[in-house]
């Protein structure tokens, strides 16, 4: 396998041009955190705050000029701010940090940020996120839920929401909030057949605005739905705030076991704490007769979260008014809040209000590093 040189990447970005206005890339950034690591190549441009949101075609023709070298499998290309007090990009001096890439700054206001995420869908995670989101609230924490599934929000319909955020000053959106918590997701501003098509860029920019064009006050917990996978979203959202952890859903059966293993191994790889793994549709009882069937076989995700040395939060059952009450907007905790499946997530949230307690300062932002 061809090794790339730092030299060769820098060499390749000298001949890149903004697309838009025709100027070299170094009269309009600077590169920085440069890694290379088996073929994958990662750097940030760092550009003036004011002409960043004009500069997405140069980033990604940067990305096309290095993902020509020999040897190049992967390249990421992130805009940041640069640090310079001027108009113009700082010339470079030092060496930038090897391994890792820029943190993110925090979102004012808000203590914690809990990603719950899955490696495949079909697991049920939006049902336990909302359901989370609101066992949070239960405990007396201030809750708000963000829908980070573009392609396929589902906050809407489970949060009994169906009209569209306001805005004071034409800039930032005010969250909608319904059952005590406030809630924000692409699926308030389009309809809800309507599909989204959009590119990686695209959403990435989408998830920015959403964490920091909304008005989402002071919160103790911002609970993130993300999509299942491990793609531009769940990067977007390790690279650009504070996450203090994630949650992993799974079901027990072994496939889906598998999936978790890599989203869990995903945030540990970009170091965000992984604070348990929860098994969704752990059993199945039966409305009428109360049987219990293992459908999808049974504590799965426990041995898994014990092989892999993280906590397991707790286990919730597949049953009919689970579906039912997400299915009309008053998730199961607001539907029966004294009931066996709001007990479930109560334990739940206990654990993780716990996990995210043990520092009264913020986490920062998390690097991402290539190995």
């Amino acid at each position: 396998m061809t090794t790339v040189s730092e030299q060769s990447v820098h060499d390749a970005l000298a001949k890149v041009t903004d697309p838009a206005s025709g100027a070299a890339l170094s009269e309009a950034a600077q590169v920085s955190g440069l890694v290379i690591k088996n073929g994958n190549v990662g750097f940030s441009l760092e550009v003036d705050p004011a002409r960043a949101p004009g500069l997405e075609d140069l980033r990604k023709a940067s990305e096309d000029a290095v993902l020509k070298l020999e040897g190049v499998t992967s390249v990421t290309a992130v805009l940041t701010a640069h640090r310079a007090g001027g108009g113009q990009p700082p010339q470079r001096s030092a060496p930038p940090q090897q391994g890792r890439m820029p943190t993110r700054p925090e979102l004012p206001g808000i203590k914690s940020i809990v990603a719950v995420a899955s490696g495949k869908g079909g697991v049920g995670k939006s049902t336990v996120a909302t359901n989370l989101a609101l066992a949070l609230a239960g405990q007396g924490l201030a809750v708000g839920l963000l829908d980070a599934d573009v392609y396929g929000p589902s906050l809407p319909r489970m949060m009994g929401i169906d009209r569209k955020p306001e805005s004071r000053d034409g800039k930032t959106l005010i969250p909608l909030e319904n059952h005590n918590i406030k809630c924000m997701s692409i699926g308030f501003l389009v309809a809800e057949d309507t599909p989204t098509i959009w590119r990686g860029p695209m959403v990435m920019s989408a998830l920015e605005q959403m964490l920091r064009d909304v008005e989402w006050g002071a919160l103790d917990v911002l609970v993130v739905d993300m999509p299942p996978g491990t793609g531009d979203a769940q990067l977007t959202m390790a690279q650009r705030v504070p996450l203090a952890g994630a949650v992993i859903v799974s079901t027990p059966q072994d496939i889906a076991l598998l999936d978790a293993r890599k989203g869990l191994n995903m945030f540990r790889r970009v170091d965000v704490p992984v604070l348990g793994i929860i098994e969704n549709m752990s059993y199945f009882l039966c409305p009428q007769c109360g049987e219990r069937s293992e459908i999808f076989g049974h504590g799965g995700a426990r041995h898994e979260a014990e092989k892999l040395g993280v906590p397991f939060l707790g286990e919730v059952p597949l049953h009919l008014d689970i579906r039912m009450a997400g299915d009309g907007g008053t998730p199961i905790v607001a539907a029966d809040p004294t009931g066996p499946h709001a007990e479930a997530f109560a334990g739940i949230a206990g654990k993780v209000a716990a996990a995210i307690s043990g520092s009264s300062q913020r986490k920062a932002a998390p690097s991402i590093v290539f190995e």
